[in-house]
Order: C-alpha cells, then sequence, then structure tokens
C-alpha cells in the first residue's frame, strides 16, 4: 500500500503564490515614495520571520501562517499609509479565500498582521514573532541606513522634517523603549541592538557638537570672538579705506583741473590787459566775454577750495582731562587712532593698551570707537566733495548761459 500524500507540497506551493503575488503587487503599485517600507523591507521581514520561527521550533502549519503574515504585513501601503495594516490584513484574506486556504488559518494570518498595528498589543506567539521580526532592524547591522531610508519616506509621505539633532534624538528614543518580546529575537539580535544603541548615543553627541559649533559661529559673542565678528571689523575698516581713498583721488582731479582753468584765466586776463596782443584785441572789442571768463574763475576758485578742503587731513581728537576716568572705558577715547593716543604721556597709552588686551570688550569698545570717527571724516569729506562738483557744475552751465549771451549781445 501507497503511503498516503502529505500536505507538505501543498503548503510550501501557498508560500510560493503568496511571495510571487506581493512581488509583482508592490513592482506595479507600490508609491515611489516608500523608499523604506519597499519590497526589500517584505523580503527582509519573511526573511527574520522565518528565522525566528524556526528558532522557536514553530509547528508547521504556524510557520506557513507566519511566513504568509510577513508576506502581507505591508500590503496595504499600496492604497493607504497610515492604519495599512488593517488594509493589509483585508487583502490576505481576499487572497487566501481565492486560493482556498482553510477559513481558521485564514483567520490566524490575519490576527498576526494585526498584531503589527501601534495600537495593538501582540498576545500569541506568533504575533509577538512578526512584530520582532518588523522591528528586527534595530538589532541589524544595516539599522542606520534604514533610518536614513525611513526618515526620507516620512518627509515625502508625512511631511515631517528633521534637522540631524531631532532625528538623532528621536532614533535614540526608539532604541530606548522599543523592545523584542521574544527569547528567539533576544538571542538574535540582542549583541548588535547593543552595538547599535551605543552608537546611535555617540551619533547624536556628535551631532549636537556640530550644530553648537554651527550656532556659535553663526551668532558670536564679544566674549568669545568668532570669524564672522572679526570679518566684520575687516571688511568695515577695508570699505573705509577704500571710500577714503575714493574721496582724496576725485579731490585730487578737481584741484588739478581748475587750477589749469585759473592759469588759462589768468593768461586771459594778462592778456586783455595788453593791448599789443591778440588776446587783448579781442577783449577790447567785445568787453562783455570779460562776464563768461568772471563766471568761471569764481567757479574755479570756488571748486578748487572746496576739493582742498576735502583733501585737507583731518584728524579727529579729544580734551583729554587728568580726571577722566580710565582711558580704556572712556568710550569718547580711541587708543587705536593718533589723533587720540598722542595726546597722552607714554604711561597713560602703555596702560591703556594693556587693558586692552586683557579685556576683549574694551577692545571691541575701541575698534567700534575708531570706526565711528573715521565715518565722520568720511562724512565730511564727502559732503565738501559733494559740494566742489556742485560748484563745478552750475559754473560750467552759468558760462555757457552767459557766453550764449554774449554772443547774441555782438550779434
Amino acid at each position: 500500500m501507497e503511503p498516503t500524500e502529505t500536505i507538505k507540497p501543498a503548503k510550501a506551493e501557498i508560500v510560493k503564490k503568496a511571495k510571487a503575488y506581493i512581488t509583482a503587487l508592490f513592482e506595479e503599485k507600490l508609491p515611489q515614495q516608500l523608499v523604506y517600507h519597499s519590497l526589500k523591507h517584505t523580503l527582509s521581514t519573511v526573511k527574520e520571520a522565518k528565522a525566528l520561527g524556526e528558532a522557536s521550533h514553530l509547528s508547521e502549519a504556524d510557520l506557513e501562517a507566519l511566513v504568509l503574515a510577513a508576506w502581507f504585513h505591508d500590503a496595504g501601503y499600496i492604497e493607504v499609509y497610515d492604519g495599512h495594516e488593517y488594509r493589509s490584513l483585508e487583502m490576505a484574506g481576499q487572497w487566501l479565500r481565492e486560493q482556498g486556504y482553510p477559513a481558521d488559518r485564514i483567520s490566524v494570518v490575519q490576527d498576526t498582521i494585526r498584531a503589527t498595528h501601534r495600537d495593538e498589543a501582540p498576545e500569541t506567539e506568533l504575533q509577538l514573532l512578526l512584530t520582532d521580526a518588523d522591528i528586527s532592524s534595530m538589532g541589524r547591522e544595516d539599522f542606520f541606513s534604514n533610518a536614513e531610508l525611513l526618515r526620507a519616506e516620512w518627509e515625502t509621505m508625512l511631511g515631517k522634517t528633521y534637522s540631524n539633532t531631532q532625528w538623532a534624538e528621536s532614533q535614540l528614543d526608539f532604541l530606548l523603549t522599543a523592545k523584542f518580546n521574544t527569547d528567539a529575537a533576544k538571542e538574535r539580535y540582542g549583541k548588535q541592538f547593543k552595538d547599535n544603541l551605543k552608537e546611535q548615543r555617540k551619533r547624536l553627541k556628535k551631532t549636537e557638537k556640530k550644530t553648537k559649533e554651527k550656532e556659535e559661529e553663526a551668532t558670536g559673542n564679544f566674549a568669545d570672538p568668532k570669524r564672522g565678528v572679526e570679518t566684520m571689523f575687516r571688511t568695515m575698516y577695508n570699505n573705509h579705506i577704500k571710500l577714503s581713498d575714493m574721496a582724496d583721488n576725485k579731490a585730487n582731479m578737481m584741484i588739478s583741473l581748475n587750477a589749469v582753468l585759473i592759469s588759462v584765466i589768468v593768461t586771459y586776463a594778462g592778456a586783455k590787459m595788453g593791448k599789443t596782443a591778440a588776446l587783448g584785441t579781442i577783449f577790447s572789442k567785445n568787453p562783455i566775454l570779460g562776464v563768461p571768463m568772471g563766471i568761471l574763475l569764481i567757479t574755479a576758485l570756488g571748486s578748487v577750495v572746496t576739493a582742498i578742503l576735502c583733501a585737507q587731513p583731518d584728524v579727529t581728537s579729544f580734551k583729554w582731562l587728568k580726571r577722566s576716568p580710565q582711558i580704556a572705558t572712556n568710550r569718547r577715547v580711541n587708543l587705536l587712532f593718533f589723533g587720540n593716543f598722542s595726546k597722552l604721556s607714554l604711561d597713560d597709552f602703555q596702560s591703556g593698551m594693556n587693558e586692552i588686551m586683557r579685556e576683549k570688550d574694551t577692545l571691541y569698545t575701541n575698534m567700534v570707537t575708531d570706526i565711528y570717527y573715521l565715518g565722520h571724516v568720511l562724512t565730511r569729506k564727502y559732503r565738501l566733495l559733494r559740494i566742489s562738483y556742485t560748484i563745478f557744475m552750475v559754473g560750467l552751465i552759468l558760462v555757457a548761459l552767459s557766453f550764449g549771451i554774449a554772443m547774441l549781445y555782438k550779434s
């Protein structure tokens, strides 16, 4: 008599069909934004569930139910994100019924999937094993790479954005609060879980340190000067020097131009007084030409005087009194500028400089004061330069108008 046929081939076949069905379903309908809850995660969960089931010495029927539940536990993601577990168990029941799977075993598979929801408390051995397999990543070496995938998925699907520090803190909280339920999982993942927890603490400290350094570098303070403050002062000094050079160059240009005009006008005036000279004859016949020439002379004189005043060195100073408080802390005294410290004795100057070098607040106070007085000098320079250019512009307009009137009068 031949032995009766066992049901092993049938059971193995249902698992193969479930694998093919879920693989095709995910490849066709799973949203691309699900970079963590992908087919890879399901494959990993199935692998770990099978390993835990075998380590727990499950019966063949229970091991099959556990593996089927692992295959379907994330199937609901193709339709819904939050609460996908309930949709997953519905899809598993529908598909298993179509395959003619026993109703009582379908109920076992669905109850096992239900336990993976965060609000459900796993009770049966299958439920405990599946939940352990689902979070087995925290006890594997790929925990941190998977965590980054989950972070990216939450940002696109849920709009949750985390800074590096916030994410490191949330991952540490997860490792501290989550736990494996079964002895098989504790034995399989325990060592790597401890290593991951230790590494996560290190990463959090490192991230917090970097964040603190960036904040200090961005804000800086007077007690502990940072690159940003030093760059600000360096830039301000360079700008003041450049603006002062520009003002002096423009003033020198006006001085040279108007000096030439004055020389020419004086030459013409001398020619006018010399009756035998050709120019003198012209002025004698057309005395009205002396009007535009006089306006041009006044214009040149006014413009050159204001330009000279602009280029003239201006040294700010202060009135030093013996009863004044300490030099370095006096906001009106700038020990970094010769116009101020040249009025002090050598002892007072040395004492003030030593105090500046000891106190960072005092150093910055003197630098701010120096920039303030430089600004005053620049304000005066550019005001006089503007006056010089305005006189020159208005004078040329008047000269042109008066010359035109003179030509009309002659005709």
